[in-house]
C-alpha cells in the first residue's frame, strides 16, 4: 500500500470530506475496493455506545443477531475506550457485580486473547495445537473460494454474512463462527485464510482475537472444532434467512452435530469432536 503523501490532517469540514482526503491518500486501497462502512469512529460515537450498555438484556439475547450487544469492539481495537474504562463503565450501568458477569467474562476473553499474543507475537498465525479435525494443515486449502469472498455460494445465510463483512466491515459474533466453520469444516480452506479475509475487512480485527477465534473454531486452540446445525442457526438468526433461501430442504447444515462430526472430520481415538462450543 502507497505511504500518505503529507503529514496527516487532523481536521476535517464533514464526514465527506474525511472521505474525500482519505480515498486520495490511499489510491491503491480505494482502487480496490472504496465503499465506507456506516459506522462512525470517534470518541463521541464510542460514548453513546457505552450509554446503551444494558449488561442484563446481552446476557440474555447476546447470541441472536437481533439481541443486544455492545458494538465497542472497533472503539476497543483502536484504543478509543480502555479495558479498564469499559469494565467501569460496564459495573456501573449494572449496579451491582452479578448481573455483569456474562459481559465482564467476555471482556476478559479479549483480555486473554491480547496477553497471549502478547507472549506468542506471530505464533498466532500457526497452529497451537494439532487440529482436532483429525487433518493436517495440508490438507487444506490455501485459496479463499471466489463464491465466499462475492458472497454467491447460495447459501443465503452465508452468502449475507460475506455481503455484510464487506460492506459494513462488523459481523455479529455468531454469524464470524458460523461462517469460520463453513469455510474450514464445510469447504476445508485453512484456518489461516480465512483470518486474513477477516482481518482485510473488520473494523475491530486484530491478530489476537481474530486469530485465536479462527484457532478455535479449526480445532487448533483446545483440539474440539466448533460445528453447528441449521437448527441451531436458524433459532438464533430467528428465521431471517433459511425460508428465503434457494437451497432450503438441501442444506449442507441439515443434521446433528454427530453427524457433521462423522461426516466432516476423521475420528480419533479419545478426542471429543462434533459439540457446539
Amino acid at each position: 500500500m502507497t505511504a500518505p503523501s503529507e503529514e496527516f490532517r487532523c481536521e476535517f469540514a464533514d464526514r465527506e470530506d474525511l472521505i474525500a482526503y482519505l480515498k486520495a491518500q490511499f489510491p491503491e486501497a480505494a482502487a480496490r475496493d472504496d465503499r465506507v462502512s456506516p459506522i462512525r469512529g470517534g470518541r463521541r460515537a464510542a460514548d453513546a455506545a457505552m450509554k446503551r450498555l444494558d449488561p442484563v438484556d446481552y446476557a440474555a439475547s447476546r447470541n441472536y443477531l437481533s439481541g443486544t450487544v455492545t458494538r465497542l469492539s472497533p472503539y476497543l481495537r483502536y484504543g478509543v475506550v480502555g479495558m479498564a474504562e469499559l469494565r467501569d463503565a460496564i459495573l456501573h450501568r449494572a449496579g451491582r457485580k452479578g448481573v455483569a458477569t456474562k459481559l465482564l467474562n467476555e471482556l476478559g476473553w479479549r483480555d486473554y486473547f491480547q496477553r497471549r499474543y502478547a507472549q506468542i507475537g506471530n505464533g498466532v498465525w500457526q497452529d497451537q495445537g494439532r487440529l482436532g479435525t483429525g487433518y493436517a494443515p495440508d490438507e487444506y486449502g490455501e485459496e479463499l473460494p471466489e463464491d465466499i469472498a462475492t458472497g454467491t455460494t447460495g447459501l443465503a445465510c452465508i452468502d449475507a454474512f460475506s455481503v455484510q463483512l464487506r460492506t459494513i466491515g462488523y459481523l455479529h459474533n455468531h454469524a464470524r463462527l458460523w461462517l469460520a466453520a463453513y469455510l474450514v469444516h464445510w469447504r476445508r480452506v485453512r484456518w489461516q485464510t480465512g483470518a486474513r479475509w477477516f482481518l482485510g475487512h473488520l473494523l475491530d480485527g486484530d491478530p489476537a482475537s481474530n486469530n485465536l477465534n479462527w484457532q478455535w473454531v479449526a480445532g487448533a486452540l483446545g483440539h474440539r472444532p466448533y460445528v453447528f446445525t441449521r437448527e441451531n442457526l436458524e433459532q438464533y438468526i430467528e428465521g431471517a434467512y433459511c425460508a428465503g433461501c434457494p437451497l432450503y430442504g438441501r442444506c449442507p447444515f441439515e443434521g446433528s452435530h454427530a453427524d457433521h462430526a462423522a461426516r466432516l472430520f476423521r475420528p480419533e481415538p479419545g478426542l471429543p469432536t462434533g459439540g457446539a462450543r
